[in-house]
């Protein structure tokens, strides 16, 4: 276990790393430039680019919640890029270390990050007039608004993002991941879209629904924790191929390899959901303390 702690950044140093379709050395960084990735990130980027600058224009002295936003969304999508596209994809292909940061990088960091930056918003400017016309009345379609309160609601986000967690951490789902390319890139996806919708549901709650988007918040702290928790105490790898592949290349056996993802998901993990909770109630209780200021004042 003490050796373990040095997996987190030997997962991309030079050594040798196996990618999920062969042998990869590490030295050679294997950046993952898959077609439908790069168009995916490239034309997110593109709307979002354009969008924002046709915002920027009417907005004019009111740019700086847009600039704020705008830096949000650059940081989740190269937080994206550096999940999906950097070497430490291909490294976690060979250390399950690796393999964890990756998908920490996805929930804990890009999917938050994309969240607070509303990224929709200015995506739709960048479409013309009668494009945007016609994406407003389709979100008002009282079918997908009905669809997307039921699902973005904190408790069914947390439940759909726990149950995200745990079913593809099962060993023969994650296995079959490893194996196939095809199932590697659902997991993913499932990954981010989960976080996307947890997050949404935590970070824009309404009012009267504050302290419960918090209770799930400490909820999925302990689920994700729980987890973390049995792969750090296990003695043996839950999962055959990494297993198959014995030492890592920066000198971890397969067991202490899963025992230091283990704690990567569960203790920085924890710290992330457990202090977005408090930094809601925190939220929550300022606001409510502006509140009685202002009905003081009124009356004096």
């Amino acid at each position: 276990m003490r050796r373990a702690w040095a997996g987190v950044l030997a997962a991309v140093t030079p050594g040798t790393a196996f990618a999920h379709a062969g042998v990869v050395p590490l030295a050679q960084p294997g950046w993952t430039l898959e077609p439908w990735l790069l168009v995916a990130l490239g034309l997110s980027a593109g709307l979002y680019s354009l969008g924002a600058a046709r915002l920027a224009r009417r907005a004019g002295a009111g740019r700086r919640p847009l600039r704020r936003r705008s830096l949000l969304f650059a940081a989740g999508w190269l937080t994206l890029v550096l999940a999906a596209v950097s070497p430490l994809h291909q490294a976690g292909g060979r250390s399950f270390t690796a393999h964890m940061v990756e998908h920490e990088l996805l929930m804990l960091v890009a999917a938050p990050l994309l969240v607070l930056s509303r990224p929709l918003g200015a995506m739709i400017w960048a479409f013309p007039a009668g494009g945007r016309q016609a994406l407003a009345a389709l979100g008002r379609q009282s079918v997908l608004r009905g669809a997307w309160a039921a699902l973005s609601a904190p408790v069914t986000a947390t439940l759909v993002q726990a149950a995200a967690l745990w079913l593809w951490h099962a060993p023969a789902l994650f296995d079959l991941a490893l194996a196939r390319e095809p199932w590697h890139i659902a997991q993913h996806l499932s990954f981010l879209l989960s976080a996307l919708v947890f997050w949404h549901a935590m970070l824009s709650p309404r009012r009267d629904s504050v302290a419960l988007a918090a209770l799930c918040l400490f909820a999925t702290s302990l689920v994700a924790g729980a987890l973390g928790a049995l792969m750090a105490f296990s003695e043996s790898p839950w999962y055959g191929r990494y297993a198959l592949l014995g030492m890592t290349p920066f000198g971890l056996t397969p067991a202490e390899d899963q025992q230091l993802a283990g704690l990567l998901m569960w203790i920085p993990g924890g710290f992330v959901h457990a202090g977005a909770a408090l930094a809601l109630i925190g939220r929550a209780l300022a606001a409510r303390a502006a509140g009685d200021r202002r009905a003081l004042s009124s009356q004096a």
